[in-house]
């Protein structure tokens, strides 16, 4: 019966993530099968986590959180746990042995979402490693699957494919982290003063994340190449949509990319995958 409870709880992380991001799941479809449960409670657990410092406003969400992160550690410790999300989730992390310091870091970063309302280098710096880097380093795991010369050859990599889709997100949803959450991200930046050089200067920097992820997504396993670079195409997509808008139009909505693009990525990846031409 242990199966059928584990297997419940993998099919409660894919419903999380097909509920919570479309992009992301059809991402997961394209990988090999044997990645699906894995990848499907990686996102499952972090997107949880931060439910709780983004969502949760009429509850304590400083104890909701540190109670997560010790139920985290018990059900790694434990191998069970009766929270679906953090069964799958142990799972995972003692399947691929992911590094405790790649779940503190993240968990950390929601910690200092709780309290940082701005950002400098520093702490920036700090909150993009723990909060998208270390994600992408989880996968990568996964897709190495104990290959330990493979994973620090793409370690770089994949921390850059995170940190630029973290980034594109910030840019995307700067008015909503301001309006309801009181956050700047971007260090230095004055949300009611923000000017083309801020949008500039983000952008240059977002450039370079995408220009070093995809040296790693082309000497992925095969089995993972296609979905990763699925991903990537669609946040590249989002991306050179906003940078083609003036700095006052991100200022006023949240920027999408719609669905029949994602369909035309989807089948344009498919494409160059089946033809071993991811670039």
């Amino acid at each position: 019966m242990l199966d059928l409870y584990t297997q419940t709880t993998l099919d409660c992380s894919k419903i999380i993530t097909q509920h919570y991001s479309t992009s992301f799941t059809l991402g997961i479809k394209t990988l090999a099968s044997k990645y699906h449960g894995a990848i499907y409670s990686i996102y499952a657990y972090v997107r949880y986590a931060d439910e709780i410092v983004d969502t949760f406003h009429e509850h304590n969400k400083t104890e909701l959180l540190s109670r997560f992160k010790e139920d985290t550690f018990v059900a790694i410790k434990e191998k069970i746990s009766l929270n679906p999300v953090l069964h799958s989730f142990q799972l995972v992390v003692n399947q691929y042995n992911i590094d405790h310091s790649l779940i503190i870091a993240f968990l950390h970063s929601m910690e200092m979402d709780l309290a940082q309302q701005t950002f400098t280098e520093e702490t920036y710096q700090e909150y993009i490693y723990g909060s998208a880097e270390v994600v992408g380093l989880m996968c990568l795991n996964v897709f190495c699957d104990g290959d330990v010369d493979e994973y620090q050859k793409l370690e770089s990599s994949a921390k850059s494919l995170g940190a630029a889709f973290q980034k594109v997100n910030f840019l995307r949803d700067i008015k909503s982290d301001f309006d309801i959450r009181g956050r700047i991200y971007f260090p230095g930046v004055d949300f009611s003063n923000f000017s083309e050089k801020d949008k500039s200067i983000i952008e240059s920097d977002i450039a370079k994340d995408f220009e070093n992820a995809l040296f790693g997504i082309k000497n992925l396993p095969k089995g993972a190449r296609g979905g990763v670079y699925l991903a990537y195409a669609y946040y590249l997509q989002l991306f050179k949509k906003i940078k083609k808008l003036p700095s006052t139009s991100i200022q006023l909505e949240r920027i999408r990319v719609p669905d029949y693009v994602k369909m035309t990525l989807l089948a344009k990846t498919l494409f160059l995958d089946r033809l071993n031409y991811i670039a």
